[in-house]
């Protein structure tokens, strides 16, 4: 597990929140939206400089949601700055909610995405799609790309590191975090 906990107004957070594309308030104190939510920081220190990534999980209460996933963990904000394969980071912060909150929604976790906001590729989400999200069909209702991650495709709980703990960890095998790499392949 390379991510540790964090909180809502922390300044390494913030600071990499200000980079994401869906920030609204550069320089604020607070990046995460209003409700539940489990925040995440990880760290790799190499080549002279240290490579961040920061995860939001945000729960907010289905009567205050606008989109068709009402009740679905979502995924707030995901930046990686070179802390490792976006996939495998993806996988280890959803088994941090899972930890966080054993009780996963019927509709899972979503995210979205604005395709204008991101470099032009032929698939956007990938590295959701390859963390095991799949494209919706329906988009959200201001036209983002919603993707969805089913309770049955999601990791196994595991705790994050504490807030504050700054190790180097070394990053589990693949297979740990993709058992289902195979039966897709096949």
């Amino acid at each position: 597990m390379r991510w540790q906990l964090s909180w809502r107004a922390d300044p390494v957070g913030r600071d990499l929140a200000d980079r994401h594309y869906t920030r609204q308030k550069i320089g604020a104190p607070q990046f995460v939206p209003p409700g539940r939510c489990l925040v995440l920081t990880s760290e790799k220190r190499g080549k002279g400089r240290n490579r961040r990534a920061l995860w939001v999980t945000s729960w907010p209460f289905g009567r205050f949601v606008k989109h068709a996933w009402a009740g679905a963990w979502m995924c707030s904000c995901f930046r990686n700055e070179g802390a490792g394969l976006s996939s495998a980071l993806i996988r280890e912060a959803v088994a941090a909610t899972r930890w966080r909150w054993p009780d996963v929604p019927e509709l899972g976790m979503v995210t979205f995405v604005d395709e204008s906001q991101v470099k032009p590729r032929a698939t956007p989400g990938l590295c959701f799609i390859e963390a095991g999200f799949q494209v919706e069909n329906e988009r959200s209702k201001g036209g983002l790309l919603a993707l969805r991650l089913r309770p049955e495709d999601m990791p196994d709980a595991v705790e994050p590191m504490p807030a504050g703990l700054r190790v180097r960890v070394r990053a589990p095998r693949p297979a740990a975090l993709f058992p289902c790499a195979d039966r897709r392949a096949a």
